[in-house]
């Protein structure tokens, strides 16, 4: 049943896209190897919560234990993209980690371990155009546990509001669109309360208040 059923603790086909190792000398690494690529975590996950699950394995009795947990960061913003390295002490407690602990659950997220090369600097930031993780640069579906949408998606739905946005202002200046002003009308709707409204007087009563005064002066001169 050996042939069936692959060994837990072995490494899958996983390999650093960007090393210059051939793959005899990468096996040969390998099979040395005391640190350990963690992938699939959620932006969420902390280094603490990490330890606590990986110290798991460790034999710090036997001289082990985890020496270092090294977390994946986005290359723009400096925060937690999805991936980490645990270095152990001893190859043994990476092999067990891959044996008990990849394929299991951490943050409601099924977690993979493999052997790793070795960490060195710079391997701690995401290598996609974004910043973060090359696979969720053109991941479709919805995870909020990554970020939600990928990358590529969430540019073209900024994109997307952005002509919305620009339809809607170009309709606002062009032909059509509504007047504004109204503001000499408003303030003689709400006259103030110390101000008295007059009605405004026709031609007619004009011309009636001049001819009676006319006549009430010829009245006084014919008495005088």
């Amino acid at each position: 049943m050996a042939h069936v059923v692959s060994s837990l603790d072995q490494p899958s086909n996983y390999k650093d896209s960007q090393t210059r190792v051939d793959r005899q000398k990468q096996n040969d690494l390998l099979a040395k190897s005391t640190t350990l690529y963690i992938g699939n975590l959620s932006f969420y996950t902390t280094e603490e919560q990490i330890y606590e699950l990986f110290t798991k394995c460790a034999g710090p009795e036997d001289g082990g234990g985890i020496k270092r947990i090294i977390m994946g960061l986005d290359r723009n913003t400096r925060t937690p993209c999805g991936f980490c390295f645990v270095e152990y002490y001893t190859h043994s407690e990476a092999l067990a980690s891959m044996r008990y602990v990849s394929g299991t659950k951490l943050d409601e997220r099924i977690i993979r371990c493999d052997l790793d090369l070795g960490y060195k600097e710079g391997r701690q930031f995401g290598r996609g155009k974004s910043g973060g993780q090359v696979r969720d640069e053109h991941r479709q579906d919805y995870d909020p546990g990554r970020g939600g949408w990928g990358a590529q998606a969430q540019r073209m739905e900024i994109e997307r509001r952005r002509e919305v946005e620009e339809r809607y202002a170009d309709a606002q200046d062009g032909p059509g669109a509504v007047a504004g002003g109204g503001g000499d009308w408003k303030q003689e709707d709400n006259p103030s309360p110390n101000k008295t409204l007059k009605r405004g007087r026709s031609p007619e009563e004009n011309n009636e208040e001049e001819r009676a005064g006319q006549r009430a002066k010829v009245d006084e001169d014919t008495t005088m």
